[in-house]
């Protein structure tokens, strides 16, 4: 049934009948189903915009949240957006002519935050977080423009564990990629709505439905990045123990802050024992 032309959005027109990709794309919804629910990111008649990379995740990002929207689970509106960074070779037509194909409503940005990177950023050094910053604002702004109360990224599980321990080891915190944000200036609600959902999954998904792919190549796929040491330690671990990852995340979702050590999470100073009349 869900297969059918007339009963499924254009996104998935050809998707695979196997049964192994049913289950696949079950999980996924059934993953953003749970990530929006959970964390309470429906505010029904809002405007939504959905950031584009034309990365598997941002393409499965767009996909499951105009399935959500077709069959009734997701009161908001959807517009895509996609940012065109100015880097030498973008491939500026693949975005629009999709997105145009599959009838969904967009906006591409041209705003060239290549060259800023690019003077800002001494050779070697690590691009991605300018870029992001970079990329960030403009969103913001085209959200206000287009009247839109929340920016939708497409960060995944796995970016959720890579950026804990990055905070862990490097920036001495434990903090990570939150699904739901408000904005330094009160008017934006940032949104993950895949942030139950598996890195490996984007990726087959993607895949399976042939979607365009765009690399991201601004940095030149920079090797020695301190995300790509901590993915490749968590890619030993999973190895080693399937299942890790999993284990790892559900902890982000059962702190104790009673069990730590940050008294502005938790008053260590009122606990005391009660008196000996009172036992």
């Amino acid at each position: 049934m869900l297969d059918k032309m007339d009963d499924i959005h254009p996104l998935f027109h050809g998707a695979p009948k196997t049964t192994e990709f049913k289950k696949l794309r079950k999980r996924i919804v059934q993953n953003m189903r749970e990530a929006i629910e959970v964390y309470g990111m429906i505010q029904p008649g809002a405007r939504w915009l959905v950031c584009l990379s034309g990365g598997k995740d941002s393409y499965t990002l767009l996909a499951i949240l105009h399935e959500l929207k077709w069959r009734g689970l997701l009161p908001v509106e959807l517009l895509a957006c996609n940012l065109d960074q100015g880097q030498p070779g973008f491939p500026a037509t693949v975005l629009p002519d999709f997105l145009s194909r599959m009838g969904v409503e967009h906006r591409i940005e041209y705003a060239d935050t290549y060259s800023i990177v690019m003077d800002k950023i001494a050779p070697g050094g690590t691009m991605c977080s300018l870029c992001s910053r970079l990329r960030r604002g403009n969103f913001y702004r085209i959200a206000r423009e287009e009247g839109c109360s929340a920016v939708v990224l497409g960060h995944h599980r796995d970016d959720m564990l890579e950026t804990l321990f990055m905070n862990l080891f490097h920036g001495g915190r434990l903090a990570t990629m939150p699904p739901k944000l408000l904005n330094e200036d009160g008017d934006l609600l940032l949104l993950r709505p895949l942030a139950l959902v598996a890195e490996a999954d984007c990726e087959k998904f993607a895949s399976g439905m042939q979607y365009p792919i765009i690399p991201c190549d601004l940095c030149g796929s920079q090797d020695g990045l301190l995300r790509q040491q901590v993915k490749a330690m968590l890619d030993e671990w999973e190895a080693r123990s399937p299942g890790r990852r999993q284990i790892m995340f559900r902890a982000l979702q059962n702190a104790n802050p009673s069990h730590l050590l940050d008294p502005t999470l938790f008053d260590f100073k009122s606990l005391a024992p009660r008196p000996q009349d009172d036992r």
